[in-house]
């Protein structure tokens, strides 16, 4: 029986749910499809969001022949066959599935062709292609980052699926949403994957749906509803949280849950190293080493015996006093560029290597700081629109109240002197 996700996949651009700063009017990758011109590109982004659906548009679109792979088991054999096949066509489009699970001759393989123009890549990951897309293909890429669908984008999905019902003969009434758009996460797979389930369990031609329809569903039909294994985000998620909530104990059985699901463990490894530098921070910068340390460790040892270097990581990291302060303080600095654009640099700060560059006063009023008492001057560093801003408030806790305190004798009236 086909699963109602793919029944509902989309056929045209227009009937595509979601990513609209990447397929909306005027977006950059509509404009590419548009033009007949398209780039082999990196699709990043959670499950259940369109990728794969994305590049079916792309080649369909264009009238393209289109190659799929999966990384799970695909070899370099097949890779190897699909570039053979694709030399004799025109324009193919090779979809590589979960790319980050390619190993490195595995990508190698790629590199001629797609360098050659004899197939256009299209890799779909959930994981940052920064850590797991090798140098050499990652450059010849684009890199198109995929968001959670929204609030509206999954109601219009739900409405999609009562449409599609009612060709059936059957109608479907969306009492409640609440707990179907609660257990999706922001994943159209998973939100039909409840419908379909929460379907199967009547017979009548009407059904309403509501919130408890959907509890009782779940709650019974747990493995039926993870067919596609989305629960590993669930519980990555659950592990991250444990750590954040300093709960050493829930931390290791999350862990544990994922080590005997047989998790790859540089996945667990790589979140803690997010971890360090998102939640700690500088309240306790040797959580980071700690966390690199692991990753280094669980590259060389691989499972049984890294098991224990993740466990000791992370309640290390569970136990470790928090900060989110430099996580806050970048992304309130990110939102002051999407408000105030591309300010320009301030003239004493700029490079002055020429002569021209002298005369038109770059550089001009700058005082260097070690020709200061403690190597320190006051002086602003930020654009003009922005003098006198603060992004970052340090936490309190040990290490960071001494830095207030610095930051208090440098910075004056700016740190509340």
């Amino acid at each position: 029986m086909t699963p109602l996700a793919e029944i509902l996949r989309p056929q045209t651009l227009d009937g595509y749910i979601g990513q609209r700063h990447l397929v909306g009017e005027g977006a950059v990758l509509r404009t590419l499809i548009e033009s007949g011109q398209i780039p082999s590109m990196i699709l990043w982004g959670p499950p259940g969001i369109g990728k794969t659906t994305l590049a079916g548009l792309i080649s369909h679109t264009l009238s393209r022949p289109f190659h799929t792979l999966s990384a799970i088991n695909s070899g370099v054999r097949d890779v190897r066959s699909v570039i053979d096949a694709a030399s004799e066509e025109q324009g193919a489009i090779l979809f590589i599935d979960e790319i980050h699970r390619f190993n490195k001759s595995q990508q190698d393989s790629l590199l001629g062709a797609v360098e050659r123009g004899i197939i256009t890549l299209i890799g779909a990951t959930t994981e940052n292609p920064s850590f797991e897309v090798i140098p050499a293909l990652l450059s010849r890429c684009q890199v198109y980052v995929l968001k959670p669908l929204e609030l509206d984008d999954l109601r219009r999905l739900l409405q999609t699926a009562t449409d599609y019902y009612a060709t059936t003969g059957r109608t479907v009434r969306i009492v409640e949403d609440e707990a179907l758009i609660r257990i999706s996460g922001g994943d159209a797979r998973k939100l039909l994957n409840a419908v379909e389930l929460v379907i199967s369990q009547h017979n009548g031609a009407t059904i309403d749906i509501t919130n408890d329809t959907v509890t009782h569903a779940i709650q019974q039909n747990l493995a039926l509803y993870d067919k596609q294994g989305e629960q590993h985000y669930d519980i990555i998620s659950a592990f991250i949280k444990s750590m954040r909530g300093s709960d050493p104990n829930g931390a290791v059985y999350w862990l544990a849950r994922m080590i005997e699901g047989g998790e790859d463990p540089l996945f667990i490894a790589r979140r803690m190293l997010i971890f360090a530098s998102e939640d700690i921070s500088n309240a306790n910068p040797n959580a980071l080493l700690l966390a690199n340390a692991c990753f280094e460790a669980v590259s060389k040892l691989g499972y049984p015996e890294c098991r224990i270097t993740l466990s000791q990581t992370a309640v290390y990291l569970a136990n470790s006093v928090k900060s989110n302060t430099t996580y806050v303080a970048l992304a309130n600095a990110q939102e002051a560029i999407h408000r105030t654009g591309d300010l320009p640099v301030p003239l004493h700060l700029r490079n002055a290597p020429t002569k021209l560059m002298k005369q038109l006063g770059y550089s001009d009023g700058y005082r260097y700081a070690h020709d200061y008492v403690g190597n320190f001057v006051d002086q602003e560093f930020l654009p003009d629109a922005l003098r006198g801003t603060k992004f970052y408030e340090p936490g309190d806790n040990a290490r960071e109240n001494e830095t207030r305190k610095l930051l208090q004798w440098r910075w004056k009236d700016k740190y509340g002197y």
